[in-house]
């Protein structure tokens, strides 16, 4: 694939942030909207439900032994990334990363992916992981990032039409319950990046163009970087994955790798989408061209990274959240590195240029927020923001003051989502906890899914989707009859 000059523009519709482009075109994506902030508007959704007796539970179906991509929900379709330990089609068999597609209304299994390991290993695809992506998905399209460090547009009907509706026809397995690809770019192959354990990036589409994050990384021994001229954050045309801008920042000065999403909104009078870079900045883009607009240090200026965790620097593995033209996100690491001080920050996005010193509108760190890999939520001038401690911490959204604070007595990996009223919360130790939304804590219930929970809860049409490790759940709005599971 040739790679186009910055000077090469597609046509660029821009769509406010939740506003689809069609009202005939259904769209869902990591964080419900590009502005990724993880509220909804819907109503009527369980307080409460039990996994063992099938109390509020529609329905519920098995995923592979680790799950970490979804769930997200359009067109009567439900989509998670897993891996291959429970294979569905019988002849792709062995260790693949894999989308899966449901039926939303009873849970009927539908087709799914199955993408070989790299061959270099874990320092590319770290085994059993699976696609860690959450699609992207507009109409009867789909797009995502694979294991394999390639961007995937699919058909959301896979094969089940029994056509093979793209020009890519080199699918392992063309079986009704299989996936129909349009078009492949490989990040590897063709853009010579690196990525680290994994690339796992989710998707943003604007108009015509998909960005994404790379992945790009150190090698294996943790010191080396070695492809700093590749590049981290890219656009792509989404209708035929042709190259359109591509930023190499922040180069030399990744320090681990690169596994986050890019958000879209507005401020200062400009478009921008931001990107969280491996060297713990926030970088600013124009969304047509790539060039830089602001960028924001998200750590102390005296701070210092070290291999394994030990530092104080850190780098982004939360998703930004634009809200009101300010850009919010918390620092972290690798979960493997455990548990340390972190950063959240509130930053102005009107500026230009190094925003570091002048830019921040406030920030809770040291021992008032440790390391996070969780996306905020905002809603009634409250922000809602979890660490990997086990913290759910509601702030003031104007000052970033404490209102109250819930211990989980688990790691959290995915991140607080309100709807209906409720604030729902997964944790490592399997238990979903809904909290009263609001500046006074109300704990509901808790409910444990029987094994741990790594992503985020996510509401559609008066139904609850959770995805736990192995098993993805229906939860029964308030009122709704209910099944077995």
């Amino acid at each position: 694939m040739t790679r186009k000059p910055l000077t090469f523009l597609i046509l660029f519709a821009v769509v406010a942030a939740g506003v689809v482009a069609a009202p005939s075109v259904e769209r869902a994506m990591f964080g419900g909207s590009p502005s990724r902030n993880m509220v909804s508007a819907e109503t009527g959704l369980p307080s409460e439900w039990d996994v063992e007796t099938g109390t509020n539970i529609l329905w519920s179906e098995p995923l592979g032994s680790q799950s970490y991509g979804g769930p997200v929900i359009a067109g009567g379709k439900v989509y998670v990334g897993t891996n291959n330990e429970a294979p569905r089609v019988p002849e792709i068999q062995g260790d693949r990363g894999v989308v899966m597609a449901f039926d939303a209304k009873d849970g009927t299994f539908l087709w799914q992916s199955a993408h070989g390991k790299l061959s270099a290993g874990r320092v590319h695809d770290w085994p059993l992981q699976g696609v860690c992506s959450t699609p992207f998905v507009e109409g009867d399209r789909l797009w995502y990032v694979s294991n394999r460090a390639e961007i995937v547009c699919a058909d959301t009907d896979g094969f089940m039409d029994n056509e093979n509706d793209g020009p890519v026809t080199d699918e392992e397995s063309t079986t009704n319950t299989s996936e129909d690809v349009l078009w492949k770019l490989d990040m590897i192959g063709e853009l010579d990046v690196f990525p680290h354990n994994l690339a796992a990036g989710n998707p943003l589409i604007v108009g015509d163009l998909l960005f994404t994050v790379t992945g790009n990384g150190v090698d294996e021994g943790h010191v080396n970087i070695p492809a700093p001229l590749a590049p981290s954050f890219i656009a792509v045309d989404k209708n035929s994955g042709e190259l359109v801008w591509e930023s190499a920042a922040p180069g030399l000065e990744i320090l681990h790798g690169q596994w986050s999403n890019p958000a879209y909104g507005e401020a200062g009078g400009r478009e921008q989408v931001v990107f969280p870079g491996g060297d713990g900045w926030l970088y600013a883009l124009d969304p047509k061209t790539g060039e830089e607009i602001w960028k924001f240090d998200c750590n102390p200026q005296d701070s210092v990274w070290e291999l394994g965790g030990a530092g104080t620097r850190n780098n982004l593995v939360s998703t930004p959240v634009f809200h009101d033209g300010k850009v919010y996100i918390g620092v972290g690491q690798d979960p493997e590195h455990g548990e340390g001080q972190g950063n959240l920050w509130a930053i102005d996005a009107s500026g230009t240029g190094d925003v570091t010193a002048t830019h921040g509108v406030w920030n809770r760190g040291g021992e008032e927020f440790f390391r996070t890999i969780s996306t905020v939520a905002i809603a009634d001038d409250i922000l809602y923001a979890s660490d990997l401690t086990g913290f759910l911490y509601a702030l003031d959204l104007a000052t970033g003051e404490l209102l109250w604070k819930y211990d989980a007595f688990a790691a959290i990996w995915g991140s607080p989502y309100v709807a209906d009223g409720k604030v729902y919360l997964g944790d490592e130790d399997g238990d979903v906890a809904v909290l009263r939304h609001g500046r006074e804590m109300k704990l509901l219930s808790e409910q444990n899914m029987g094994a741990a929970v790594y992503t985020t809860p996510v509401a559609h049409d008066g139904v609850l989707y959770v995805v736990a490790r192995n098993r993805l759940f229906a939860l029964a709005g308030e009122g709704a009859a209910t099944e077995g599971p």
